[in-house]
């Protein structure tokens, strides 16, 4: 992926080091973090907690650790700068209202939010309250382990993507709509139509940072496919207790996860028509049922 020397941007507070205690009381891509490990790199379940509960700081040294941890807080503040432009942008295009920037937080170890406090290695999550993206170096340090080299940007660019494309969903209503389900019977419905329609949208920023950046390289589109379909709730279900069960899925599976991605990468429509699909069509079986 081809993203050193661009625009960065200037709503990236970087807290690396700041501990915390507490639990998160939140979602997105972080909330299953440890299923992604296990379901990803093909490790027990229990093996991947562990790993998770000792990542930080652990393996490298110092000054190693805080070379790797410049990358990625340059990395991280890079793609937040190319999503202000793509999104404001499409916002304007769309009729919306202007699109208001989300603040980030890179931190290791805990962080506190406006929606509780987040536990170390939970991964990229983007907290309604406070209108912030949090993501946590240890998930990157992991994902970049076992990917290797540049192979691992455009899966973490999509991680960050698809927790903008939830501060997307907050300015434009449909985080209410979920909200408004809680406690319902379709709240686990209207929670995977969120999710998916958030991977969606980081297909939607792929498209559109690709023809203004000309980011992508070989391979970059596969590895986020990959990204993608190993984080649905049939894997990490299948992965840690050995059967699926889909009236409890709260992200779609892994096809559906990847399709959205690859379907906002090949359209690049963020028109509201397009958006309302996601809470309009059938839902069947844990899964959208989109023709």
């Amino acid at each position: 992926m081809e993203w050193e020397g661009k625009e960065t941007s200037d709503n990236v507070e970087d807290t690396r080091g700041m501990k915390r205690t507490g639990l998160i009381a939140g979602g997105g891509i972080g909330a299953i973090v440890i299923g992604l490990l296990a379901a990803y790199f093909g490790i027990d379940p229990k093996q991947a907690q562990q790993l998770a509960n000792g990542l930080a700081g652990q393996g490298r040294g110092g000054q190693e650790q805080a070379a790797i941890d410049d990358k990625t807080s340059e990395f991280s503040k890079t793609i937040m700068g190319m999503t202000e432009k793509v999104w404001t942008e499409e916002f304007k295009k769309n009729g919306y209202r202007p699109y208001q920037f989300p603040k980030m937080r890179l931190f290791r170890d805990q962080v506190d939010t406006g929606c509780g406090t987040a536990p170390s290695a939970v991964g990229p999550f983007y907290c309604t309250a406070d209108k912030k993206v949090y993501l946590d170096f240890s998930f990157f340090d992991e994902l970049q382990d076992r990917l290797g080299g540049s192979k691992a940007d455009f899966s973490k660019a999509y991680v960050i993507t698809h927790e903008v494309g939830h501060h997307v969903q907050n300015l434009l209503g449909y985080s209410e709509l979920v909200d408004r389900a809680r406690g319902t019977k379709r709240e686990k419905e209207m929670s995977v139509r969120l999710e998916l329609q958030a991977d969606y949208l980081a297909g939607v920023w792929a498209y559109h940072a690709e023809k203004k950046y000309h980011i992508l390289q070989p391979g970059d589109i596969k590895s986020a496919m990959e990204t993608a379909n190993a984080i649905g709730d049939d894997k990490l279900q299948k992965n840690a207790r050995g059967w699926v069960s889909p009236e409890s899925f709260t992200h779609g599976t892994s096809a559906q996860r990847a399709k959205y991605f690859s379907d906002g990468l090949k359209t690049g429509d963020a028109s509201k028509s397009r958006l309302d699909r996601f809470f309009t069509v059938p839902f069947r079986n844990g899964q959208l049922v989109d023709p």
